[in-house]
């Protein structure tokens, strides 16, 4: 039986190659592409490649080239099926289960497919070539965009009175046509009508670039009708779990960590013709989990930039409490709000985009940062309304599904609250208890760090605390002995430390450390724990339930680094001995 096909799109949506591939080749980042070693051949200088933009892997040495479901069926001798099932579990979905209708469902896209490349085909012909649709074209030019912006977004135009169903309807049936969601049928009239009349189209392309919907804008200013329309979901189209143009746009995320979210299709294709082509647009819906999920597939960076007015600020605030759930320590989701009356599009063709990058990087702010100063407009100075402040913001919180994020977010907006109100604070038992000076550090926590990884922080995390209460660790020298470091550099200061306590009966300070000042100020600028015990008074336990706290966290990245080692050791030897060993690690795991 044959696996659907957005069942494995979904599957290469959702990996890189380079992911699947460096769980058995180790790979360095070269230009666009990433070397290592043949899988393929014993060899001493690396002639394999994998290209995340182009989504293949190449051997040099044996010519071997294919996608993830190749790699995985030569490299662990699997069955087509098997592999699926493997790179499944890998992306987080669920077993595929065949049913009867299964092969029905896939003439049903055969079909469905065609009548869209078809339709897509003949309006965008249309648009470039028929003299009656010179309005169209107009209409176009004066939102600055030329024929190389049609073709590239296959954009169309469908006239008023169309006909081009009868040239359908020699091919298909009136049902599947139906189900396309390009049609509806008239009762009244008894006819066929098509959905888009009147409107330039603008094609919603799967992850590999065939079109799935569309997007329909009119060009004339008529009350009575929509400005955009989009196509209905059908079978093979759910708004919530596509976006447009990321066909094209994932293919920057080799060069670019960031991409921008924006709401309209003009927005998108204005920036990219300003050479902003890391953009794509969610729906004419609000923004989904799935959606934020595809995107931190590619990009580090989700920068959401709406119309700036009213329905575009309450817009980023439904996307800012629906995204920040999906937030993690290696991602970030940004907020950029334009001039009121502005939209991406008319900001960037009005000011260039060196402009517009500029006013991104001065302007952005981070979705708890938004959420924060959000909410607090809407907040009095008196106890009641503080109340309702903080429940509101420790509800947000409980949302986040990251631990490490969650805690040091709930911190975040502690904090700020305990600069509103820093007298009611004085005496309560927080890591935040009273704020002397604004720290812009925090402000800062999420953007400046984004080149560091997650378990990078919680390395500094652990070298601030060591490095802030000398004498406590040396006396419970027996707390960080066994803690093991992955970053090289973090390694050999913490090892220095340990030494240094170890050797040296008498109170250290930091000074006779003789550690290097840039190393200890990138500790200083990045540790999170900081903003946590800054400004809280001196409780040997508490830093010790911290750095506890923290240990266990680099413990649980070791033990899952462990897991995946012999999860791929086992998948070639099956060998008993290793299949015990992986066995009690996740005991170990359920346990922890």
């Amino acid at each position: 039986m044959k696996y659907p096909k957005e069942y494995l799109d979904e599957i290469k949506n959702r990996l890189k190659v380079s992911t699947v591939v460096s769980k058995t080749v180790s790979l360095k980042k070269r230009g666009k592409e990433f070397v290592g070693l043949s899988p393929f051949k014993n060899e001493k200088t690396p002639s394999f490649t994998v290209n995340d933009e182009k989504e293949f892997y190449h051997c040099f040495a044996t010519s071997e080239h294919g996608n993830i479901f190749d790699f995985v069926m030569k490299t662990q001798n699997f069955r087509f099926g098997e592999a699926v099932k493997y790179l499944a579990n890998i992306a987080g979905m669920q077993p595929y289960m065949f049913t009867k209708q299964d092969e029905e469902r896939e003439k049903k896209w055969k079909e469905y497919s065609s009548i869209y490349s078809k339709y897509v085909d003949f309006y965008h012909n249309e648009l470039l070539k028929n003299k009656k649709f010179s309005n169209a074209r107009d209409y176009l030019k004066n939102r600055s965009l030329g024929k190389d912006e049609v073709k590239k977004f296959r954009i169309g135009f469908v006239e008023k009175n169309p006909s081009f169903i009868d040239e359908l309807k020699k091919e298909f049936s009136d049902k599947i046509l139906l189900e396309s969601g390009l049609f509806y049928f008239d009762e009244k009239k008894n006819i066929y009508v098509e959905r888009f009349r009147g409107r330039l189209i603008f094609p919603i392309n799967n992850i590999s670039g065939q079109p799935i919907a569309l997007g329909g804008r009119i060009i004339e200013n008529l009350d009575y009708l929509a400005k955009y329309i989009n196509s209905p979901e059908t079978t093979f189209f759910k708004k919530g779990s596509n976006l447009y143009n990321l066909d094209l746009a994932r293919k920057l995320s080799n060069k670019l960590d960031h991409i921008f979210l924006v709401e309209g299709y003009m927005d998108v294709i204005g920036l990219s013709k300003n050479t902003v082509e890391n953009v794509v647009a969610n729906l004419g819906t609000s923004l989904t989990d799935k959606q934020i999920l595809t995107l931190n597939q590619f990009f580090d960076d989700i920068i959401i930039c709406f119309d700036g007015d009213e329905s575009g600020y309450k817009a980023a605030l439904r996307a800012a409490e629906n995204s920040i759930k999906e937030l993690k320590p290696e991602k970030q989701i940004s907020f950029l709000f334009l001039p009121n009356k502005e939209d991406p599009d008319s900001f960037v063709n009005k000011n260039g985009k060196n402009y517009f990058l500029d006013f991104t990087k001065k302007n952005k702010l981070s979705v708890h940062q938004f959420i924060f100063t959000h909410y607090k407009k809407q907040t009095e100075n008196n106890p009641s309304s503080m109340a309702i402040f903080e429940k509101k913001l420790r509800s947000i919180v409980n949302t986040i599904k990251d631990k490490f994020i969650r805690k040091y977010v709930l911190e975040y907006f502690l904090e700020k609250i305990s600069e509103l109100t820093p007298l009611s604070n004085q005496n309560k038992n927080r890591y935040f208890v009273k704020k002397t000076k604004s720290l812009d550090s925090t402000k800062k926590i999420f953007s400046e760090s984004k080149s560091i990884s997650g378990v990078e922080l919680k390395e500094f995390s652990i070298l601030y605390l060591l490095l802030n209460n000398l004498r406590l660790f040396q006396i419970n020298i027996h707390l960080i002995q066994n803690i093991k470091i992955f970053t090289e550099i973090n390694k050999q200061i913490f090892d220095s430390i340990i030494s240094k306590l170890k050797s040296n009966n008498d109170e250290l300070s930091i000074e006779e450390l003789n550690l290097d000042k840039q190393l200890l100020d990138r500790i200083n600028k990045f540790a999170p724990i900081k903003h946590i015990i800054k400004n809280k008074p001196k409780n040997d336990n508490q830093v010790i339930e911290l750095f506890d706290d923290i240990s266990n966290d680099l413990f649980n990245y070791d033990l899952e680094l462990r897991i995946q080692e012999l999860e791929s050791r086992f998948s070639k030897d099956l060998s008993e001995t290793t299949f015990n060993k992986l066995k009690e690690l996740k005991n170990e795991r359920k346990t922890n």
